[in-house]
């Protein structure tokens, strides 16, 4: 018996630090060889796109598929989710909030890898919908006491301040410019929709580490060659699905000011068979893409828990 859940479903069983753990399990037991995961596929029409991720992770008992297509009218999410012993329809679960989660969760775990223990000052450029799980993911792993904001948008950047104070109980203070964000960031966050950077690598203090999650088309970058250039260790969520979508990379590394060989994927960094902070000054580089692997995982431990609760709609289908 397959289950349905929605939206409401996953916003009340899916937690941040649940989140971040179960990710924690997934990108370790990649670093093992014990999890597939396919870079993104993409249809695209005159008036919109079909994005299909898909992976395997059988140490979580599970494998399957996300699709969302991006039309105008709106971007749609499904889940589709398959046991791996036997390959059964488990789930078809509404994604949008865990796609968001998922994202957010990804930053917080190469946040607890890579940030300073100490790191407490976190700037966030943007205050669209990833802004918001960004800072959920980041308040999971570090001691967050204050958070400065810029978006292009300064109402909405307002009044996102203001909800997100509520939702972390940490001060979130919008302020006129991204070079205020920047510069007393001991953990940085892009999540912006710009085809262009959004700042400037000089304005980096030593010790940052800067989540980059705005972009994922090969067309767009919200990292300039400076960052690049000052970042000890730069590391992404599938260096694969980088070389085709990471336009912080491959516009750089087009024009051949940029080497393929600097970036490591997450697992290698959770897995422990790939660099770590070597110094209290380096700065460090995650550059997310958003992968199949992080959704499949994700909506594992959603299944579980609806299962354990008692939440969906239960749909009956042929054997």
């Amino acid at each position: 018996m397959a289950v349905v859940l929605r939206e409401e479903d996953v916003r009340i069983l899916l937690t941040m630090p649940d989140t971040v753990a179960i990710l924690e399990q997934a990108f370790g037991a990649l670093a093992d060889g014990n999890a597939i995961n396919l870079p993104r596929h993409r249809i695209k029409l005159t008036n919109g796109v079909l994005n299909m991720l898909a992976a395997a992770a059988p140490t979580l008992g599970v494998l399957g598929y996300k699709s969302y297509t991006a039309f105008r009218e709106g971007v749609r999410f499904v889940v589709m989710l398959y046991s791996a012993q036997d390959g059964k329809l488990l789930a078809i679960i509404e994604a949008d909030w865990l796609g968001r989660m998922r994202t957010g969760g990804t930053s917080g775990l190469a946040t607890k890898y890579l940030a300073l223990p100490d790191a407490t000052i976190v700037g966030l450029i943007g205050s669209g919908n990833q802004a918001v799980t960004q800072l959920l993911g980041i308040c999971a792993v570090r001691p967050v006491t204050m958070v400065y904001v810029y978006s292009r948008n300064a109402q909405a950047c307002r009044i996102f301040c203001d909800e997100m104070m509520k939702v972390i109980n940490v001060e979130v203070r919008p302020v006129p410019t991204a070079r205020q964000v920047v510069e007393v960031a001991d953990i940085l966050i892009t999540a912006t929709s710009s085809p262009d950077p959004v700042f400037q690598g000089e304005w980096v203090k030593p010790g940052c580490h800067i989540n980059a999650i705005g972009s994922n088309w090969h067309t767009k970058r919200e990292i300039d060659l400076s960052t690049l250039q000052r970042s000890y260790l730069i590391v992404t969520d599938s260096r694969e699905q980088a070389q085709e979508e990471a336009g912080d990379f491959i516009i750089p590394a087009d024009e051949d000011l940029f080497d393929w060989n600097r970036v490591f994927d997450l697992s290698e960094v959770v897995g422990r068979q790939g660099p770590q902070r070597n110094a209290a000054e380096d700065i460090t580089l995650y550059k997310g893409l958003g992968t199949a692997l992080e959704d499949i995982a994700t909506a594992a431990h959603v299944y579980e828990q609806a299962l354990v609760q008692g939440f969906g709609e239960e749909l009956l289908l042929i054997p």
